[in-house]
């Protein structure tokens, strides 16, 4: 992982010619706020939420028969509650918090499929478990991956990719709390078995819209903590399925509408749903 991290920032900051490279990046800003004087009545509370995303893409042909595409996936936002009754504001609270880092190196052969390795880095900005003391990027989710990519539809604002193959990850704690001390400690643990990927993008309505969707499926099938659980439910399938839908007002306007379904069985037994529908301030590249 580390390697292919090191290989993805050489290449991204030792080529010269910044035009080589086809870069992408979409960002907004979203922002509610309300207010009340002292002597309002009833029992409203001031609130100010605020959001901020970011989704960029950095592709390049480095020669003949290796692709290189990264993508850089960053969301943080807080909601601040103002107390009815005393006006005194409460800490804030992360609504939305993610980091995620891919980078993919295609083998470009030709044939009806090419053969790939990826590195991937999941985490969040900051981690809030523990009471007495804030943890940044933390938990951290490694995952190295190998195996055969084909490009289905390859258009200039259409594309279409799968990638089959074997995986590793490792998931690194610092902030899990032991249940018989009371302290919050370490973990790391690993697994490994197969992963499955899919991403479309596509304009829509004349591309007024554009829509985005990633699909990752990975069946575990070693687990290094098997022997210490009771159960089997990491042996279960993990889904994540992340969709988004743009419509760009104007230039600096936009309403984005996302809709991400997570299956993880050691942490619940049904489906997770996150939606969110957002208007504010864009700017691309």
């Amino acid at each position: 992982m580390r390697l292919l991290l090191t290989m993805t920032a050489v290449a991204l900051l030792t080529l010269p010619a910044a035009a080589q490279w086809t870069i992408t990046s979409e960002n907004n800003l979203t922002l509610t706020q309300y207010a009340y004087s002292d002597n309002w009545e009833g029992g409203e509370a001031g609130a100010l939420s605020w959001a901020a995303t970011s989704s960029s893409v950095a592709e390049k042909q480095l020669s003949e028969m290796l692709n290189s595409r990264n993508t850089l996936k960053l969301e943080f936002g807080q909601t601040h509650n103002q107390d009815g009754e005393t006006h005194s504001w409460a800490k804030p609270v992360n609504s939305t918090d993610k980091i995620d880092f891919e980078s993919v190196w295609r083998f470009t052969l030709g044939s009806f499929v090419d053969p790939f390795v990826s590195g991937r880095l999941e985490s969040q900005f900051t981690d809030e478990r523990d009471p007495d003391e804030t943890r940044y990027v933390n938990p951290m989710v490694l995952t190295e991956s190998f195996g055969v990519a084909r490009m289905i539809i390859d258009e200039e604002t259409r594309q279409w990719s799968t990638r089959l193959g074997g995986a590793l990850r490792q998931h690194l704690d610092s902030g899990v709390l032991n249940a018989d001390t009371g302290e919050f400690e370490s973990e790391t643990t690993s697994d490994s078995g197969l992963e499955f990927v899919s991403e479309f993008t596509s304009p829509l309505a004349k591309e007024r819209l554009t829509f985005t969707s990633k699909f990752t499926a990975y069946q575990a099938l070693y687990y290094s903590e098997s022997s210490d659980i009771e159960g089997d439910d990491w042996k279960s399938p993990d889904i994540d399925w992340e969709n988004t839908l743009t419509a760009g007002i104007t230039d600096f306007l936009m309403v984005n509408l996302n809709l991400d379904a997570y299956y993880d069985k050691e942490v619940d037994d049904d489906p997770r749903l996150k939606q969110t529908l957002s208007l504010g301030f864009t700017w691309s590249i």
